[in-house]
């Protein structure tokens, strides 16, 4: 599956279960882990693997079977490898802790010489 149809797929698996604040990330050239990073808020435990578990499911019908799901016994953290994408899913109280965005949207290590 292409990455732009894989993204859309994912976009829409999480708007389906109203997932919140959905940030997709390019993070090509800043991972040699994947290509995009899409993050997004639950407001419960349950909401959380809810919307992880559809995000798999949906993946699946389009014969893009996941890497691995982690996090998806205690739900605050969820996340979902589907090779080229990796799904963050997470409580608002989790996500604002490891404020991933901000993370990725950092200058590369060899770039802050350079500034």
């Amino acid at each position: 599956m292409q990455l732009d149809a894989l993204t859309l797929l994912v976009k829409n698996a999480l708007e389906d279960l109203k997932a919140n604040d959905i940030a997709v990330l390019d993070v090509q050239g800043l991972s040699s882990v994947s290509d995009v990073m899409i993050i997004a808020t639950g407001n419960s435990s349950r909401h959380v693997k809810s919307i992880a578990d559809n995000v798999v499911v949906q993946a699946k019908k389009q014969g893009c079977l996941p890497i691995g799901v982690e996090g998806d016994k205690d739900c605050e953290w969820v996340l979902v490898d589907l090779g080229d994408i990796v799904v963050h899913v997470m409580q608002q109280a989790t996500r604002d802790f490891y404020q991933l965005e901000r993370l990725w949207s950092m200058p590369a290590m060899n770039e802050l010489g350079k500034q």
